[in-house]
């Protein structure tokens, strides 16, 4: 393949797809309690009404609503109250037209009730006579059986990120363990004779490893696991060693600063020595990140970002979190919010730019003022919140306009 044979994003993302259509993430069963951030490997199902029967919404009593029509607070209904429902257990007695039972929120209604009027709305003259001064309808401050979820109901989609809320669900259905994916693995390998890891002496023409720091909490916020992380000098000997061990232990194998077009750029060469379809795509239409490459080697997937920290972050948003995305079959949406623009933002012709944006919020509405510098500028980072997208067909956005950002 020749180098920086470029191709969209887009056709990148349909290449890998459809040389790891085949290739699957493994399934294990976990407590609920060490789900959150995992994701659903399989539909739940709900065996059970939610709730499972009718209950009240507040405190009140549970009349038979035709007894309260007519009334006011000049001319009130009058009902013989004949007892009251205990919490977490079924009413002793049923009602029928003038009767009523105190029932407190969350209380099981009896058979007969059909609404239920606030206490507040209530006057107790003895211990069996209750006034009531406003009509109700049928219904009223009642949840009824299977209101919330229905027996057979889908009620939690494969492909969820589990959060608190859907902890809760699992709860409510009596369900402690579920089916998740296992975190898929990441090996992480830094290349270049010029980089050192954060706790080594930097002297002159040295440059500490960013990349791999950046992407490995990428890798854990979208839910996977970094089982290797690796700087190996320009030797390819070396190279192919490390890459071997990430193969053997991972399931995707990330290289950092091992995509460029240079003499000692062995990246091609190392994944086309494994068994396999070897170099896949190299070259994106994309701005920052356009010297990324895509192989396969012994079945797994092996991704060479750009050397510089933007573009090594945009290309994995694009490239590896997309792939993650689609075999997971994830449904969660990516952080975003819509932003004014404050300044023209360029674009490169027959790319998809990345714009790294600052924003700000005023009055409920946000702002997104563009970051300009080289994709090796570290400060683009730090004083980036996220991005906007500039398609392939766009001469570039006007001050004004309103665009999604996407959140770092």
């Amino acid at each position: 393949m020749d180098f920086f044979n470029v191709v969209t994003i887009d056709k990148a993302n349909e290449i890998i797809m459809n040389n790891f259509i085949d290739y699957k993430f493994e399934v294990e069963e976990i407590n609920i309690l060490n789900s959150p951030n995992r994701i659903l490997a399989e539909d739940v199902i709900s065996d059970i009404d939610v709730p499972e029967f009718n209950r009240s919404t507040v405190d009140g009593y549970s009349i038979i609503v035709e007894d309260s029509h007519g009334a006011t607070a000049s001319i009130p209904s009058m009902l013989r109250q004949i007892g009251e429902v205990a919490m977490g257990k079924k009413p002793e007695n049923d009602i029928i037209r003038g009767q009523a039972i105190y029932t407190p929120t969350g209380g099981m209604l009896p058979t007969s009730a059909s609404g239920v009027i606030m206490i507040e709305n209530t006057e107790l003259m003895d211990d069996q006579t209750l006034l009531i001064y406003k009509p109700i309808s049928k219904g009223e401050n009642i949840v009824f059986k299977g209101d919330d979820i229905k027996k057979g109901e889908v009620v939690l989609e494969k492909g969820r990120k589990i959060d608190a809320a859907a902890v809760g669900v699992l709860a409510s259905l009596g369900i402690s363990n579920v089916k998740v994916y296992k975190m898929p693995k990441f090996y992480i390998i830094s290349t270049g004779d010029e980089i050192i890891d954060i706790g080594e002496e930097l002297t002159l023409g040295k440059i500490r490893d960013i990349n791999s720091y950046a992407l490995y909490s990428m890798i854990e916020k979208i839910g996977c696991q970094v089982v290797g992380r690796k700087i190996v000098k320009d030797d390819y000997d070396l190279l192919r060693l490390e890459v071997e061990n990430g193969l053997e232990l991972a399931d995707i194998v990330l290289l950092s600063g091992g995509s460029s077009v240079g003499t000692r750029d062995y990246t091609d060469k190392v994944i086309a020595s494994f068994a396999g379809k070897g170099v896949l795509v190299h070259g994106l239409a994309i701005k920052p990140g356009k010297p990324t490459i895509v192989g396969e080697g012994n079945g797994k997937l092996i991704v060479g970002l750009p050397g510089h920290p933007v573009s090594s972050i945009i290309v994995f948003k694009a490239i590896v979190e997309e792939f993650i995305r689609q075999k997971l079959g994830k449904t969660e949406i990516q952080p975003q919010v819509k932003a004014i623009t404050e300044y023209n933002f360029p674009s490169s012709p027959g790319k998809k730019t990345y714009h790294m944006v600052h924003l700000r919020q005023e009055n409920g509405i946000y702002y997104a003022t563009p970051n300009f510098g080289k994709s090796g500028m570290i400060t683009l980072l730090s004083k980036s919140q996220g991005y906007i997208v500039i398609k392939e067909h766009e001469e570039g956005v006007n001050k004004g306009e309103e665009r999604v950002v996407y959140l770092l």
